[in-house]
């Protein structure tokens, strides 16, 4: 006879943050117990856990744990009465077509919807090639060190071209807004393929820059253990179709010939995106952000947000998502590295951009975010092209006025508050480029003034959430614009093709489909699930 089993979620079980993980398994057996569910022991698991710190004097964990049970109760309204529900997560179902294809599948980027777009249509048989015009991890670390020490930028291989994308250097955060059931299986992938268990129950999952190269290197290398094809030093530079049938891919290493291109190209693929619009492609120009990065020191966020708690071992460093409105456009905090640096994020030559990246550990001395304002297509004329050159205007603006040598402009909150340009930060020492990589320049001069006027005002009122925020020594690095695609590819919403195609699919970020690694990720797996749904391997 089968056996049965159901997995229960229950949850908003809220206990001090030194409580044991024991103790929230305690309370989920007794909701349990007063619904007439039974557990064995070693049958709870956490499903997830976040950090309420909302009152400084008593700081809570709030659990959701999950239990394996040979119980089944179908008495919806029962159940979400005691804050029970079922674990409905299964794998997506993969459905295969009828027509067969021999070509290859050309994937265009390894970043996070490439990589599983590659990932998903290799383990179900199809031919694959995915071809990325940077190089591999050893490749970009290599590059990235070499860049710091000498200045001289590797246009290909850097912090955004390269195994795995931007993602790769940054804090590996899986944080995402979108409420898609595939987030679980994301996750669950990844830590198949060598990230951290506990990004399976943590709130706010991060795997870290020195973890998440080798989920990356994992993946590829399964990709070519199921027989897929991974090019590195690849650029595609244009492609042939027919009737908007796409029959080759060509690149500066040869022509592929495909049965569909899968375009993954990330945000920061300006050459491609000019080629697509010499291509007349539908593309639409859309509303981005602009800003700076801030970097505070680590305690004092801590202190912001734990008061007289910061700094005990039991609670993870402070993190904070902020948001400030003005009656025009907002400003918010994202992309938070707690522990970790500003990184220098350039792709073109003449330009600087910088980012934010943390390793697993999240131990270093400083924090940082972006603070970054909306930018809307009545700024820059709604144009893709006017889109694409609004951004590279700013980094080749502040590269000039940082010296032209990739140096990053750098200011103290209190002078950027005040609108002076004089003081040599003290207290907080500029991570970007080990800090020998920056020079006082007001941001005024590189960011347009509405930008500049928000932000000063959400500093302000930032400081009012979390104490020290504005602190006048903190440091502002700047600037950060690559938050986003400017753009996005046009495409159909349930097949995912693109407009006038008919085996084309733009896909994650640099599609303007997604914003960050898991959305990305499914954005991919999307796209393969819909080829696969009409053809079928050799």
């Amino acid at each position: 006879m089968e056996n049965h089993t159901v997995t229960y979620i229950i949850s908003n079980i809220s206990l001090p943050y030194y409580a044991s993980v024991q103790e929230a398994f305690s309370v989920a057996r007794k909701k349990l117990r007063a619904v007439g569910i039974s557990a064995r022991e070693g049958a709870f698991y956490v499903y997830r856990r976040s950090i309420d710190a909302r009152r400084k004097s008593d700081i809570r964990f709030v659990y959701s744990v999950a239990a394996v049970s040979e119980s089944i109760r179908t008495d919806a309204a029962l159940l979400k009465a005691h804050g029970i529900g079922v674990d409905n997560y299964s794998p997506p179902g993969v459905l295969i077509g009828n027509t067969t294809v021999s070509d290859p599948v050309v994937v265009v980027g390894s970043g996070p919807a490439g990589l599983f777009a590659a990932l998903m249509l290799a383990e179900q048989g199809f031919p694959v090639i995915l071809i990325e015009r940077g190089g591999s991890i050893r490749e970009r670390k290599q590059a990235v060190s070499d860049f710091i020490a000498t200045r001289r930028l590797d246009p290909s291989t850097n912090i955004q071209f390269g195994a795995g994308g931007a993602g790769t250097f940054s804090d590996g955060k899986l944080v995402t807004r979108i409420n898609d059931s595939m987030s679980a299986y994301i996750l669950h992938r990844l830590v198949e393929l060598g990230a951290p268990k506990d990004i399976l129950y943590q709130a706010k999952p991060h795997v870290g820059t020195d973890i998440l190269s080798c989920v990356v290197e994992n993946a590829i290398q399964r990709i070519e253990a199921l027989g897929g094809k991974v090019m590195f030093h690849t650029r595609m530079l244009d492609y042939s179709d027919i009737g908007g049938t796409v029959h080759t891919v060509k690149t500066d290493n040869g022509e592929i010939k495909c049965s569909a291109l899968i375009l993954a190209i990330g945000h920061s693929a300006r050459d491609t995106y000019s080629r697509l619009l010499e291509r007349n492609m539908d593309i639409e120009a859309k509303d981005f952000s602009v800003g700076l990065r801030i970097e505070h020191l680590r305690d004092s966020i801590d202190r912001g947000l734990y008061g007289d708690l910061a700094g005990d071992p039991l609670l993870p460093p402070g993190e904070y998502n902020l948001s400030y409105n003005t009656k025009q456009r907002g400003v918010y905090t994202f992309c938070m590295c707690p522990g970790g640096e500003v990184v220098a994020a350039a792709s073109e030559l003449g330009g600087v951009v910088v980012n934010g990246m943390s390793y697993h550990a999240r131990s270093g001395k400083n924090s940082n975010s972006a603070v970054c304002c909306s930018i809307f297509k009545s700024d820059y004329g709604n144009r893709p092209a006017l889109a694409i050159e609004f951004q590279r205007s700013i980094e080749r603006a502040a590269f000039c006025a940082a010296g032209s040598d990739y140096s990053a402009p750098i200011i103290t909150v209190g002078d950027f508050m005040s609108g002076n340009c004089k003081t040599i930060p003290g207290t907080v020492t500029p991570t970007y480029m080990d800090g020998a990589g920056v020079r006082l320049v007001c941001p005024d001069e590189y960011l347009p003034s509405v930008v500049t006027s928000s932000i000063r005002n959400a500093l302000a009122d930032f400081d009012k959430k979390i104490p020290g925020f504005g602190d006048s020594e903190a440091v502002l690095t700047g600037p950060e614009t690559r938050t986003s695609a400017p753009v996005r590819i046009k495409r159909d919403p349930n097949s995912k093709i693109a407009v006038g195609y008919t085996n084309l699919y733009p896909c994650g970020e640099g599609a303007g489909y997604a914003g960050g690694i898991t959305s990305a990720a499914i954005d991919g797996i999307r796209c393969a699930l819909s080829f696969m749904s009409l053809h079928k391997p050799k």
